[in-house]
C-alpha cells in the first residue's frame, strides 16, 4: 500500500527517471572534458525535459477537479477461453470510461488506470490487478479491458493520469474512483436434468361459478389436476392446456439445493504439529469455481422448465431461498463471493420427500458422512475432481477424450494475460480425487496447467 501511493506521487516514469540521470551524468562529464558535442545533446535533452514538465505540471493542477468515471460490464463474468482459436471470436468484456474531458496540451495524453487486488473464488488472499489504457487526443471516453479468468471480487480503484507521448512524465489529476465488483463465473454446460420437486398443498377453495370463468391458459406442467385440462384446445394445438384460474394458488414445488463449499486442509508447522486452516491452493479453488458454475447452469435450466420452481439453497455461509428471476440474479451475485470455510455443525435436512441436489468439490472430505445422512431421500451429486491422478500419461489420457470424458482447464496465462499476478502462496499440494459412490452422480473435471 505504502509503495503504491508513492508510485501516484511520482512524477517521472522508470524510462524519465533513467534519462534524467543519464542526461545529468553526461552534461557533467562533457562539461568537465570541454566536449561541446556532448553539452548540447544533453543541454537539449534536459531542457526538452524541463518543457515538458512545466507543461504538464502546470496542466494537471487545472485537470484535479475533472471526475473520470469507469463502468464495468453488468453483470461480470470471468472468461476463460485461452486457445487462439476462440479467443477470436470471443468478445472481450471492457469497462467504459468517460468523464475524460479537458483541454490536453500537445504531446500530452490521458492514461486511466485500475489498480487493485482479485480474490478467486472469494480467497483470503488477493492477487495485484494493473490495467491501464489512454484516450486518443480530443476523445472524452474510452474502453479498458476488463476481464478475469475465474470467479471471484476484484477491489480497486480507477485514476486518471497526464503522461507525454515520449512516456517521461506522468501526472496525477482527476480525482479517484473505488470500486467492488463481483466476477460470476465462466458458464459450463451439462447433461439436462429432470427434477423430483417436493409439493405443497394446493388451495382447495369453494368458488362462486361466476369465478371459475376468469382463468388464463398455460401448457400442462406434471402435477397438475386433470380436471383443470381444457380437452378442446388441447385436441386444436395438439398439445395439453391447462386452465388456471387468477384466484387459484397452484401447487407450490420446491427443490432442496446443497452447495458444499467446506474445506479442510492440515499441514505441519515449524513444530512438527499438525495445523489446520491453511489456504486453498489454485486448483482448489478452481475446483471450487467449476462446482459454482454448475449450479449456475441447473438453477437457470430448471427455472426454464418450470418458473413456479422454488429453489431452497444451502451453503456454508447461509441459505437462501430462490422464488423468481431477480432472487436468481441476485443469489448468483453472491455465489460468485462465496469462498471456503472450514466445517462447522450443519443444519439438519429438512422434512419432505423430494430428491436432493448436492453440488460439491474434492475438497469436500465430509461429503461421504453428508451422503449417509441423506439417506432414505434420492439423492443427485454434481462434483467437480482434479483429472492429474486420473491420467498419468498420455496414453491415458487418449483414451479418456476417446470415451468423451472432457475437462476445463485454466492457465497460469490466462491470468497473466488479463492483467493479474498469481501469488505464490496458490501453488501447493495437489488435489486427491474423492472417493464417493452415489446412485446419481454427475463428474465435472477440471485442472490446471502452469
Amino acid at each position: 500500500m505504502i509503495f503504491a501511493a508513492m508510485l501516484k506521487k511520482m512524477i517521472f516514469t522508470p524510462v524519465g527517471g533513467i534519462l534524467l540521470v543519464i542526461a545529468s551524468f553526461i552534461l557533467i562529464r562533457s562539461l568537465v572534458m570541454r566536449n561541446s558535442y556532448e553539452i548540447v545533446l544533453s543541454s537539449c535533452v534536459l531542457l526538452l525535459m524541463l518543457i515538458l514538465g512545466i507543461t504538464g505540471a502546470w496542466k494537471s493542477r487545472k485537470l484535479k477537479t475533472m471526475e473520470a468515471a469507469w463502468k464495468p460490464p453488468s453483470p461480470m463474468t470471468a472468461d476463460i477461453n485461452s486457445d487462439s482459436e476462440s479467443a477470436l471470436t470471443h468478445a472481450v468484456s471492457c469497462a467504459q470510461i468517460t468523464g475524460l474531458d479537458g483541454s490536453i496540451p500537445l504531446f500530452f495524453r490521458l492514461h486511466f488506470l485500475i489498480r487493485g487486488s482479485f480474490f478467486p473464488s472469494g480467497a483470503e488472499r488477493g492477487c495485484p490487478v494493473s490495467l491501464e489504457t489512454s484516450a486518443a487526443h480530443g476523445e472524452t471516453s474510452a474502453q479498458i479491458a476488463f476481464n478475469f479468468p475465474m470467479s471471484g471480487i476484484f477491489q480497486g480503484e480507477g485514476y486518471c493520469r497526464l503522461c507525454d507521448i515520449f512516456g517521461l512524465f506522468s501526472f496525477a489529476c482527476g480525482q479517484e474512483q473505488r470500486r467492488t465488483e463481483k466476477i460470476r463465473c465462466a458458464p459450463c454446460f451439462g447433461k439436462e436434468v429432470r427434477v423430483n420437486a417436493q409439493s405443497g398443498a394446493e388451495d382447495r377453495r369453494n368458488k362462486p361459478s361466476v369465478d371459475e370463468e376468469r382463468y388464463y391458459m398455460r401448457e400442462y406442467t406434471p402435477g397438475d389436476r386433470l380436471r383443470d385440462i381444457n380437452w378442446k384446445s388441447s385436441d386444436r394445438i395438439d398439445t395439453l392446456i391447462t386452465r388456471i384460474s387468477t384466484d387459484t394458488q397452484e401447487k407450490i414445488s420446491r427443490i432442496e439445493v446443497h452447495f458444499r463449499n467446506f474445506f479442510k486442509r492440515r499441514g505441519i508447522n515449524e513444530k512438527g504439529k499438525t495445523v489446520e486452516g491453511q489456504a486453498a491452493s489454485l486448483e482448489e479453488l478452481w475446483l471450487l469455481d467449476r462446482a459454482k458454475a454448475r449450479l449456475t447452469y441447473f438453477l437457470r435450466s430448471i427455472k426454464d422448465q418450470n418458473s413456479s420452481f422454488i429453489f431452497d439453497v444451502h451453503t456454508a455461509h447461509g441459505n437462501w431461498e430462490i422464488e423468481d428471476d431477480e432472487d436468481l440474479d441476485a443469489f448468483l451475485d453472491e455465489l460468485a463471493g462465496l469462498s471456503f470455510l472450514p466445517y462447522k455443525n450443519e443444519n439438519a435436512l429438512s422434512k419432505g420427500a423430494g430428491d436432493i441436489y448436492v453440488f460439491s468439490t474434492a475438497c469436500d472430505t465430509g461429503l461421504p458422512a453428508f451422503l449417509l445422512a441423506c439417506n432414505p431421500r434420492p439423492v443427485t451429486l454434481f462434483l467437480s475432481q482434479p483429472t492429474e491422478q486420473r491420467t498419468k500419461n498420455r496414453k491415458q489420457r487418449t483414451e479418456s477424450k476417446g470415451q468423451g470424458i472432457e475437462s476445463e482447464k485454466i492457465c497460469l496465462s490466462d491470468f497473466y494475460q488479463k492483467g493479474c499476478s498469481p501469488s505464490l502462496r496458490w501453488f501447493g499440494k495437489s488435489v486427491k480425487p474423492l472417493g464417493v459412490n452415489t446412485g446419481r452422480m454427475e463428474i465435472n473435471y477440471a485442472e490446471i496447467n502452469l
